[in-house]
């Protein structure tokens, strides 16, 4: 592991440190570390544990952030560090999300911005995605990444819970051009269980990127027997709804892991049951994830209802979409279709 790198956001409080960077606002005394693992008080000032420290860096289809409205068959290219603010029962990446303070095993590698903007160019990519963890635990080094970017004309895409602090989200919509955001459930009985949070600060940063014109995509794991009801799809749908009705809403499949291998995997039934729920609720585009499911991935046009963008899994088959409109009525269609930006947000 480097050196410590200084921290951003954070207070002196009496004898602690009080970090503002997430909705967990910990209060850390000397030689303490936040919830996430990787931010500690080093003699009385917040440092990060993980600047440059990547374990993962990939090239991605961008359906696969999900992001189905933002550069649709582009690449981007992919990083994470180690450590989330986050602890879900049923996390995929749980080997480097929950390594936090103990990172023996964890192998890494030291990269500047600068070099992940040139392989990120290099591999044929128009974006960076922060991802595979909460990256707003590696906040300093992703927005040092995303202003190296942005020089370079890449997009920078977060893929994250959602619990970022006002402070921290208003610091990176500046250099964010789109994130997808985790509405995981719809009360914090299901936060506090399944994922050690609270409910409230995620419906505020989704509220507020779409505020502070970032184009927001939202995802729902519909897991069996916890958050697969009507009534909570319904309400997810009418949040939603309630900010922006063209704002997609990703309803995708659970598979167990991690510590939830106890529950079925989703049923087909139930995510189309889902997409029905969020057409109902007034949104414009409602996807299906994780199965395949013929027409639950395309863009259609919320006017004459043509489909103008046809998808298998994270494969674009058909782009239809012209100066970011339907080819058949003319409607704009919202979306991040060109960067920098042209079409409609």
């Amino acid at each position: 592991m480097t050196q410590p790198y200084k921290a951003r956001l954070y207070r002196h409080e009496k004898n602690a440190v009080v970090c503002e960077l997430c909705g967990h606002g910990c209060v850390l005394k000397e030689g303490r570390f936040g919830k996430c693992g990787v931010r500690q008080n080093r003699g009385g000032e917040l440092f990060s544990l993980v600047y440059g420290e990547l374990v993962a860096e990939h090239i991605d289809p961008i359906e696969k952030k999900p992001l189905f409205h933002v550069l649709p068959g582009s690449l981007s290219y992919s990083i994470s560090t180690v450590g989330c603010n986050f602890s879900c029962l049923h996390c995929q990446n749980y080997s480097i999300s929950q390594a936090g303070e103990s990172t023996a095993g964890t192998s890494s590698f030291w990269r500047t911005p600068e070099e992940v903007v040139a392989a990120a160019l290099a591999g044929g990519c128009r974006s960076i995605s922060y991802t595979y963890v909460e990256p707003t635990v590696f906040f300093e080094f992703a927005y040092d990444c995303c202003l190296a970017a942005r020089q370079r004309g890449l997009a920078n895409i977060f893929v994250s819970n959602g619990y970022m602090s006002e402070k921290a989200a208003r610091t990176l919509a500046p250099v964010l051009s789109a994130i997808n955001i985790d509405i995981k459930g719809f009360s914090d009985d299901f936060y506090k269980k399944i994922c050690g949070a609270r409910l409230q600060p995620v419906l505020d940063t989704v509220r507020l990127m779409k505020e502070l014109g970032v184009w927001v995509e939202i995802t729902t794991l519909v897991i069996p027997g916890l958050n697969d009801s009507e009534n909570e799809l319904r309400r997810i749908g009418a949040f939603i709804a309630g900010i922006d009705r063209s704002i997609p809403w990703h309803v995708s499949g659970f598979h167990p892991a991690y510590r939830m291998t106890d529950r079925p995997a989703t049923s087909a039934q139930s995510l189309r049951m889902a997409r029905a729920i969020g057409i109902e609720s007034g949104l414009d585009f409602v996807y299906v994830g994780n199965i395949l499911d013929e027409g639950g991935e395309n863009t259609s046009c919320p006017s004459c209802h043509e489909d103008i963008i046809r998808r298998t899994g994270f494969s674009v088959r058909s782009n239809r979409i012209q100066h970011s409109c339907c080819p058949a009525c003319g409607t704009r269609i919202s979306g991040l279709w060109e960067y920098p930006a042209t079409g409609s947000r």
